[in-house]
């Protein structure tokens, strides 16, 4: 059978639920003490979303069904930390009955885009720069977007000394462009603005990889569907 992206080794399967070790997993199952849908389970067998463990006649839960990953619209003003001292932090915002938080973050007065969940190992995996994941901005300037500035804006800019990366930069409208980061450089596009004497009004994030904002509101969150989860673990 091949390997599917969801499946977790029984013996882990029970040990995350904090019942015992991997190594007492094994014995329990070497000894006939639990059920995989049902049957009686070998030592190797691996457990789908959905499958039914038993052991010693009771059902055990698997943790990670738990998992929450949100896809959150930010408001202008909100700030992407967890600390409640910030009269304005995205936490007490959003309000969610358990304990998340932002993966990455957006400035201040940007807007957009932003992930939020309890899955620390997803955080690591999509903070880790050189993965090279997509993440897509529209921008509006107080200028108007020239030939000449998309194509140093999408050619690199020295700022905190290094030169970003080339990057897809397409104008929109006469003051609007959209651009394509795969890095997370310190407050990187308003920066790269200003070293060409431009100043960003707005700043608005549109997508994370395969996640898009779409049609959600400003201020309204969402949970990722399993299709978006699915090909989101695909990319990492």
């Amino acid at each position: 059978m091949g390997m599917n992206d969801d499946s977790i080794s029984l013996n882990k399967f029970i040990s995350s639920t904090g019942m015992c070790s991997r190594r007492e997993a094994d014995r329990m199952i070497e000894s006939g003490r639990v059920l995989l849908n049902q049957k009686t389970a070998k030592k190797g067998n691996r457990v789908l979303p959905g499958d039914e463990v038993i052991v010693d006649g009771s059902k055990i839960k698997n943790k990670r069904r738990n998992d929450i990953y949100l896809a959150f619209n930010k408001p202008p003003g909100i700030t992407c930390t967890t600390d409640l001292s910030d009269r304005d932090n995205i936490i007490d915002y959003i309000n969610y009955p358990k304990r998340i938080f932002p993966i990455g973050r957006l400035d201040k007065p940007s807007t957009g885009l932003i992930l939020l969940t309890n899955d620390g190992d997803i955080v690591n995996q999509i903070l880790r720069e050189e993965n090279n994941h997509d993440k897509e901005y529209i921008v509006t300037i107080d200028r108007p977007v020239t030939p000449q500035f998309i194509k140093r804006m999408s050619g690199g800019i020295p700022m905190l000394g290094e030169v970003t990366k080339k990057c897809q930069v397409k104008k929109l409208g006469s003051h609007r462009f959209s651009i394509i980061l795969t890095q997370g450089l310190n407050r990187q596009i308003r920066r790269m603005c200003e070293y060409l004497d431009t100043r960003v009004v707005t700043l608005k994030r549109i997508r994370i990889m395969n996640i898009h904002i779409d049609h959600l509101p400003v201020g309204s969150h969402r949970h990722l569907t399993k299709v978006e989860l699915a090909e989101l673990r695909k990319q990492l």
